[in-house]
């Protein structure tokens, strides 16, 4: 692929963008909404929507820092780029989730031992719409995550998922409360407790596999596999004998020792790792770079 056409092709980043900023624009028209239902509904677990809501647009808006950093080149000081930017901000995004779970958590207890108002019914309807809308999200923002393999993109969509989760909570909790009258005032906030449960799987769900990238951790074997098959397949070699992926943001690094015959010469075997690296990369768009270590086959003994 010549320079020309590879500058025309967007980076995989953009599209991660674009799909992050309709995110950001919902979700923060969704929070408006909802804390306004919550405050005249009298709904303190349509309030707990609410800053879930504003937790998922505080979130929304550093992935998009995130990939806008992680998609600028190679530079003197970052060789590799700077894709481990979408992986601090995964962990950025888990800890904000955290804290507004703490938030609910803390308000809904306070307001199971002060019992308020029975909710106005009219917050079911805002919920109903509430949890279409962020279902449809989800499904859009995780099928760019998925094409992109971006693994903060597929986060931020679990956001909205999560989102429409405790909305359905906090439907049910209402719900309870509007039909059981009154003493039933507290199922609003045994809702509000519930997606702040919810809230903090999300967010293990998400730094889990941020902090296994930021510690080089092999995270798709597949991947791994792809890449040696492929390698072996270049003329003259004999067989890859080890293969190391990195994820970096939405691209991957590889490392990898190939054998060749032990009688060529350096320029011959310098060629062959080019042939390596030419051809993985032309199948796999997602390998940012291939580094190729040449040993002789028939020598074991450089084995590390």
């Amino acid at each position: 692929m010549n320079k020309e056409v590879q500058e025309s092709i967007p980076h995989p980043t953009q599209k991660g963008l674009k799909t992050t900023l309709v995110g950001i624009i919902i979700s923060a028209l969704l929070a408006v909404v909802k804390a306004l239902g919550g405050v005249f509904g009298n709904s303190y677990a349509l309030i707990a929507d609410a800053i879930e809501s504003a937790g998922d647009v505080l979130s929304s808006v550093m992935l998009w820092i995130g990939l806008k950093w992680s998609a600028r080149p190679p530079d003197k000081n970052h060789p590799y780029g700077h894709g481990k930017a979408e992986a601090l901000m995964s962990v950025a995004i888990a800890l904000a989730l955290t804290i507004a779970a703490i938030i609910i958590t803390r308000d809904s207890i306070h307001h199971i031992i002060e019992p308020h108002k029975t909710p106005a019914p009219y917050t079911l309807i805002i919920l109903v719409g509430v949890i279409i809308t962020k279902e449809l999200l989800y499904r859009y923002v995780l099928k760019t995550g998925v094409e992109i393999n971006s693994g903060a993109v597929k986060a931020d969509a679990f956001h909205h998922r999560s989102d429409a989760i405790t909305s359905g909570a906090a439907f049910i909790g209402i719900t309870i409360a509007i039909i059981g009258g009154d003493g039933y005032e507290v199922a609003d906030d045994y809702a509000a407790l519930f997606a702040a449960v919810v809230i903090l799987i999300n967010a293990y769900l998400i730094l889990r596999p941020a902090i296994g990238e930021l510690l080089d951790e092999s995270v798709v074997p597949e991947l791994n596999r792809q890449v040696k098959e492929l390698a072996e397949q270049v003329k003259d070699v004999h067989k890859v004998e080890k293969c190391h992926t990195r994820k970096m943001g939405v691209m991957h690094v590889v490392d990898m020792h190939i054998w060749v015959d032990s009688d060529m010469t350096v320029a011959e075997g310098h060629e062959i790792a080019h042939n390596v690296k030419n051809h993985v990369k032309s199948h796999l768009p997602e390998i940012l770079d291939v580094l190729v270590h040449v040993e002789p086959a028939e020598t074991e003994e450089h084995k590390l």
